[in-house]
C-alpha cells in the first residue's frame, strides 16, 4: 500500500501528536479533490445518481465503507484511540436545488453503514452552511455543525435555534481560500479579518476547526475543479491548496498564526493550568543549484510504451459514444487513428466547453503538431477545424487531458463530469471518425520506473513545439531541504521528482511554483522530469 493511502497509520501518528481526529469518511468528501474523492468509473452508469440512494451508487458506496472502516473503527476514542466525531457525508444540505427536500434515505443509509462497520461509539455529525440551507442535509438525532468564512453570527445563532439543547460547533471556519488557474491573483484574506472572526466564533462558546490549519499541496492529478455559472463553465483548482491558511504550504508561520494563538490564550478555560508545548522551529529552505535539460522523449515514444484501450473498455469519452469502462484515469488519454492520405480536413463540431475535455488538440504527421489552441490550455471556440498536409501515411491524435473533475456542484453538473471529446463527432474529410486507438497517460509510479530505464532517451538540443517529456538532475547535499520549483518559463505540463508527482504547473498562473518537500529528495542525485504540452524552458529552476 502507498503510505500516501494508509490512513489507519495516519491516525496513529495523529494520536502519537497528541491530537484528536474528525474522521470524516465520505464517500463524498469535497474538499478540493479530484471529483470529491469519488472514482470516476461511477460514471460508467449513464443513469448514475451520485450522492443518493440510486441503487448503483449504494452499493459502490457499501463496498468501500466495508473496506475502510474496519482498518479504523478500533481507533474511536471508547478504544483508547484518537477518533472522536464521525461525520456524515459532506455538505449535504447544498447538494440540491433551492428548498426542495434532500435525499434523506441516502443519508440514513450512510449512518446505519458507518454504524454496521463498527463506528457507533464516535459523535457523528454533520456540517453545511446552515444560514443558507436551515437543517437541510441533516438527519435526526445527529449533530448540526456551521461552515462559513464571514457570517459566522448568523450561522451560529441559528444553531441554536435549530437544536437549543446541543453544543455549538464550526467544523470548517475558513481560514482563506483556494485559488483556479486562470485567476488574476492567488487568493488571501486579510489576518485581521480572521481573527476577529476566530473571535466571535469563541465568543459564542462555540468549538471551532481551523480549515485549513496548515495549507497542503494537491500533489500528483488530484487537484478537483468548481463548476461555474458562465463559459467554459468549468474552474479548475492549482496544485497548491496553501490557501492563506494560518501555517503555509511549506509549514511556515504566519501573521494569522500569531492572532490566533493569542485569541485562543484569551478564551483557554485551561489557560495558566495546563502547560503549552513549545512551537516547532521553523523549516529550513534553500534554493539549489539551476538544472540545465539534459534529454527528452517524444510524445510518440512514450506512447509506444503503453498497453491501448479497447475503445469499448475505456474510462474516457468521445463523441456521444457510450465508451466508459473500467479504469479511472488521470493526467491525458491519448486518442489515435491512422490515416494513409497526404492532405486531410479535421473538423471537431461543437464546443470543447471545459480545459479538462479537451486543452490541447493537435494532429501529427511525422514530427510535426499542429496545434488547434492559440495559446497554452485556452479554450476552444465552437466548430473548430483544421487543413494539413501530410507524407503518406499519417497519425492523428488527440491529446485529451483531465485537469480535475469537479468536487462540488449540483447534482445534474456532478453526474456529468465525464471527460473526452463530448458534443460533437471528429470527422475527417468530412467522415465522422468511429475507430479509435486509446492510450492513457497516467504516469504511474511503474511507468516512471520504466522511463527513468528507457534506453530511449535523446540528448536535448532545442525545445521543439511538441508534448514530449524532458529530464534533468539536481545534486543535494545532506540533508535535504524543502525548496520550491520555478515553473515560470515553462507553459504546461506535470512534473516529477524520483518519480514522484509534484503536480501540474501552468504559464497563466496564478500559481508559478511547485513546493517540493525534503522527503522528496535523497542526498545525491535526483531525477528530475517535466511532461511539457507545449514548449519547454532549457532549464529548471530552483526557487
Amino acid at each position: 500500500m502507498s503510505a500516501f493511502l494508509d490512513v489507519r497509520s495516519f491516525i496513529q501518528m495523529a494520536q502519537e501528536e497528541d491530537l484528536f481526529v474528525i474522521f470524516r469518511p465520505g464517500p463524498y468528501i469535497c474538499a478540493e479533490w479530484e471529483f470529491g474523492g469519488m472514482p470516476s468509473w461511477l460514471l460508467r452508469d449513464h443513469t448514475m445518481h451520485l450522492r443518493s440512494y440510486y441503487e448503483g451508487y449504494r452499493t459502490a458506496a457499501a463496498a468501500f465503507f466495508d473496506a475502510l472502516l474496519p482498518l479504523v473503527n478500533d481507533l474511536q476514542f471508547t478504544n483508547g484511540g484518537p477518533i472522536i466525531m464521525v461525520q456524515i457525508e459532506n455538505e449535504f444540505g447544498h447538494f440540491g436545488y433551492e428548498d426542495f427536500p434532500r435525499d434523506t434515505l441516502y443519508l440514513e443509509f450512510l449512518q446505519e453503514n458507518l454504524i454496521s462497520n463498527g463506528m457507533g461509539e464516535s459523535l457523528f455529525f454533520t456540517s453545511d452552511s446552515v444560514s443558507g440551507t436551515g437543517d437541510l442535509g441533516s438527519l435526526p438525532g445527529v449533530l448540526m455543525t456551521a461552515n462559513f468564512k464571514t457570517g459566522g453570527d448568523t450561522d451560529l445563532t441559528l444553531l441554536k435555534e435549530l437544536q437549543p439543547d446541543r453544543p455549538l460547533m464550526v467544523t470548517e471556519f475558513w481560514t482563506g481560500w483556494f485559488d483556479h488557474w486562470l485567476a488574476d491573483v492567488h487568493i488571501g484574506w486579510n489576518a485581521q479579518e480572521f481573527a476577529a472572526n476566530l473571535e466571535m466564533i469563541l465568543q459564542h462558546n462555540s468549538s471551532v476547526n481551523l480549515y485549513m490549519f496548515i495549507g497542503g499541496t494537491s500533489f500528483g492529478f488530484m487537484a478537483g475543479a468548481n463548476t461555474i455559472d458562465v463559459f467554459p463553465h468549468y474552474a479548475p483548482d492549482v496544485t497548491s491548496y496553501d490557501y492563506d491558511a494560518v501555517l503555509t504550504e511549506a509549514g511556515d508561520y504566519t501573521e494569522k498564526y500569531d492572532l490566533a494563538m493569542e485569541i485562543i490564550k484569551k478564551y483557554n478555560p485551561t489557560e495558566g493550568i495546563v502547560d503549552h508545548p513549545l512551537a516547532p522551529a521553523a523549516r529550513e529552505k534553500t534554493i539549489y543549484a539551476t538544472a540545465a535539460v539534459e534529454d527528452v522523449v517524444y510524445t510518440s515514444t512514450l506512447l509506444n510504451m503503453i498497453d491501448h484501450w479497447n475503445p469499448d473498455d475505456s474510462e474516457i469519452m468521445i463523441v456521444k459514444s457510450d465508451l466508459m469502462g473500467k479504469r479511472s484515469p488521470f493526467g491525458a488519454v491519448s486518442i489515435h487513428m491512422y490515416i494513409r492520405r497526404n492532405n486531410i480536413h479535421i473538423e471537431l463540431e461543437g464546443y470543447l466547453r471545459e480545459p479538462s475535455k479537451a486543452i490541447f488538440v493537435s494532429v501529427a504527421t511525422g514530427r510535426s503538431f499542429h496545434q488547434l489552441t492559440t495559446a497554452p490550455g485556452h479554450i476552444l471556440p465552437s466548430d473548430k477545424s483544421l487543413a494539413i498536409s501530410g507524407s503518406g501515411a499519417s497519425e492523428l491524435i488527440i491529446l485529451v487531458e483531465n485537469l480535475g473533475r469537479a468536487n462540488y456542484g449540483v447534482p445534474h453538473k456532478l453526474d456529468s463530469q465525464r471527460k473526452g471529446i463530448t458534443e460533437g463527432p471528429v470527422k475527417v474529410d468530412g467522415v465522422q471518425v468511429d475507430e479509435w486507438l486509446m492510450i492513457p497517460l497516467e504516469f504511474t509510479r511503474g511507468f516512471m520506473n520504466n522511463l527513468t530505464m528507457c534506453n530511449c532517451w535523446l540528448p536535448y538540443s532545442e525545445s521543439l513545439s511538441t508534448p514530449a517529456v524532458y529530464r534533468t538532475h539536481v545534486d543535494v547535499s545532506d540533508p535535504p531541504m524543502d525548496t520550491f520549483v520555478d515553473m515560470r518559463a515553462w507553459n504546461k505540463g506535470v512534473v516529477f521528482v524520483n518519480g514522484f508527482n509534484l503536480g501540474r504547473y501552468w504559464s497563466t498562473g496564478p500559481q508559478k511554483t511547485l513546493y517540493l518537500p525534503a522527503p522528496l529528495l535523497t542526498p545525491g542525485y535526483n531525477e528530475i522530469m517535466i511532461f511539457e504540452q507545449y514548449e519547454a524552458a532549457d532549464e529548471i529552476v530552483f526557487t
